[in-house]
């Protein structure tokens, strides 16, 4: 969620679920974290590694923040233990960082990030996925977006590839990208005038009565409430929120990746963190 460069307070809870066992097997929650920005523009993420019938007072307790831009991720591990150091979001360079998807060969990855791999302190193929994206800014002098198609090009052109969803916050900016068409990702451009209040099947929510006064921009893996406003990016499309909170798009991967991956082609924990509901988690 982003307020562009006002600061809105809003209040997240990652679950909402009874402490049945039975629905936190079903949700099977490994991670839940939060990031934000302070008036300086610097950021902060606060975060738990959560296995399914642990304790879940972190993601179940209101967390009261104010930002000009908000990162909410609950996390369905496909690769790497579940701990902190694996939770999104994660932080590099001043930005933000949470994806949804599978990304495999690793070590072909590590090879490409060569010294920038000191930028990553677990497991995961986000955050090896992310640090590429931060060396191409970098090399691009600090243009984002070109940062973000060179990287993701190569992805898509050289490693398998179940999905590429993800969303990159820097204080008062955001960018999301959808690839390929695996998974959704809706934006919503809101205007003032009623208190913002979504709720995800997923059991995470957020409110900001600043939504009676500001307009917001989120970005979700599903629409969060009835607003008909809300719009599904297409396969390759990256969307950018700008300060003033003017979205501008452009489709960056118009083909699929060179190898896609299907549901059937992952692993077990893969397949389990990336299905739908519909498609059971076998």
């Amino acid at each position: 969620m982003s307020a562009g460069t006002a600061r809105a307070k809003a209040t997240f809870w990652l679950l909402d679920a009874p402490d049945s066992l039975s629905v936190q097997s079903h949700r099977e929650p490994d991670g839940t974290g939060l990031g934000w920005f302070d008036r300086d523009g610097a950021p902060h993420v606060s975060k738990q590694p959560l296995a399914a019938y642990e304790d879940t007072t972190f993601a179940r307790r209101a967390h009261e923040l104010v930002s000009s831009t908000f990162i909410a991720h609950i996390r369905f591990a496909s690769t790497g233990a579940v701990h902190a150091r694996n939770t999104h979001p994660f932080e590099q360079r001043g930005r933000l960082f949470a994806h949804n998807g599978v990304i495999e060969e690793l070590p072909a990855l590590e090879v490409e990030l060569g010294p920038e791999l000191a930028l990553v302190h677990g497991e995961t193929d986000s955050e090896r996925f992310f640090a590429l994206i931060t060396r191409e800014i970098e090399a691009a002098g600090g243009d984002v977006e070109t940062g973000i198609r060179v990287a993701c090009a190569w992805v898509a052109a050289n490693l398998p590839v179940f999905a590429l969803n993800f969303v990159l916050a820097a204080d008062e900016r955001v960018w999301a990208l959808r690839y390929p068409d695996t998974h959704e990702l809706f934006v919503l451009a809101r205007d003032p005038g009623t208190e913002l209040d979504h709720a995800s099947s997923l059991g995470s929510r957020v409110t900001s009565a600043h939504g009676r006064s500001q307009p917001l921009v989120v970005v979700a893996s599903e629409r969060m409430d009835a607003d008909p406003g809300w719009r599904a990016l297409s396969s390759g499309e990256l969307v950018s929120v700008s300060p003033a909170l003017e979205l501008s798009s452009s489709v960056i991967l118009a083909a699929p990746p060179a190898r896609a991956l299907s549901l059937a082609d992952l692993g077990a924990r893969a397949r389990r963190s990336q299905a739908k509901p519909s498609e059971g988690a076998g």
